[in-house]
């Protein structure tokens, strides 16, 4: 039988409070103290010691930590984390660039200690289907995957752009579901709110697989939207992550005898169905994924060295909204920081 596991909560905020919920509610794990310079905002410590900062969560003596913090301190934190030998979820994005992340990553991954990322989308019901239904062929060759992810501003972000704290979920989510890394990307964004940071973004990027993607972010929308739509040859899934539904767009089978319409549309429209999920709350899953991981049990986390990965690209679609011209992946990883190319000017990322 495994040992129950002292977890400690960094950050009380927005999201911090639904870890604290989620940590008291999962089989296995004892939460012991938690940590936020500016107390317990929203009330939810109840009994717990809060405590003011990671040194004084490690001396009440924890085997694993969720950190929460505003990304900017994600690095200073997990360090002290992971020299402690204390197994972390970082909240997404694991820290603020890749040379950051890679630091983070490398100390856990030298010390043997499970190392997350918040990523929670990867357990909401509709993309955990999609991925399968993929992985089993049902769409055949993928050719194209597009995500919306739009809202009205959170006030609880004033640490980074729009890129970081929102398209960052459909840069990782999209090489999940797909199972290849983004090869370039070409991206635009502005800032209307008046803000330092960008609040609008727009990306057009290919995988190494050949699979292009585009991604239209925003925080200026005054309704909420996230959706994903996986293109292939027998047909297209869409996922609402919102209420965790998923339909199944089908290639129709008898073709059009409408000629004009036949070579409008180019496939003819079959049945759609949606499929009837099983839906969790994907934090509480986050956790159950993190405790199986320190027990050794299983590893559907989301890594650190996936986390990193997903930094790579959101440092090159940042850099591409900089210099207007498309980032290769590889300059990135390779060197830990982006070079364009100067033959892409338009928003058709060149292959490599």
């Amino acid at each position: 039988m495994n040992s129950p596991i002292r977890l400690g909560v960094i950050g009380l905020g927005a999201m911090g409070r639904h870890h604290v919920r989620n940590a008291r509610a999962t089989e296995g794990v004892s939460l012991v103290a938690l940590a936020d310079p500016a107390g317990d905002p929203h009330n939810v410590a109840g009994d717990l010691p809060v405590v003011q900062d990671v040194d004084a969560l490690i001396e009440v003596g924890i085997d694993a930590a969720i950190l929460a913090t505003p990304t900017l301190y994600h690095e200073q934190i997990a360090l002290s984390l992971a020299q402690a030998g204390v197994h972390t979820l970082v909240e997404k994005p694991l820290a603020t660039d890749y040379a950051s992340g890679e630091r983070v990553t490398r100390a856990f991954a030298e010390r043997g200690l499970v190392g997350a990322v918040g990523y929670v989308e990867r357990c909401n019901p509709a993309l955990l289907e999609m991925r399968r239904r993929i992985a089993d062929g049902q769409l055949g060759q993928i050719y194209q995957v597009s995500t919306r992810r739009q809202s009205p501003f959170p006030a609880r972000i004033c640490d980074v752009g729009v890129v970081k704290d929102l398209a960052t979920h459909d840069v990782d989510l999209v090489s999940w579901v797909v199972g290849a890394p983004y090869e370039s990307v070409y991206a635009q964004t502005t800032t209307r709110s008046g803000r330092e940071y960008e609040d609008m973004v727009t990306v057009a990027g290919r995988l190494s697989n050949g699979v292009l993607v585009n991604h239209l972010v925003n925080w200026l929308s005054p309704y909420k939207d996230r959706t994903t739509i996986v293109i292939g040859e027998n047909g297209a899934l869409v996922a609402d992550t919102i209420l965790g539904d998923l339909t199944f767009y089908e290639n129709g089978t008898h073709p059009l005898q409408w000629d004009q319409v036949a070579a409008f549309r180019g496939v003819s429209e079959g049945a759609a169905t949606r499929y009837a999920l099983a839906k969790r709350e994907p934090l509480a899953v986050e956790h159950e994924q993190f405790r199986d991981a320190i027990w050794g049990v299983s590893s559907e986390h989301v890594t650190m060295e996936e986390g990193q990965r997903a930094l790579a690209v959101v440092d090159a679609i940042l850099s591409s909204a900089r210099t207007g011209q498309s980032v290769e992946l590889s300059s990135i990883t390779r060197t830990g920081s982006p070079t364009s190319h100067p033959n892409a000017a338009g928003a058709r990322p060149t292959r490599g």
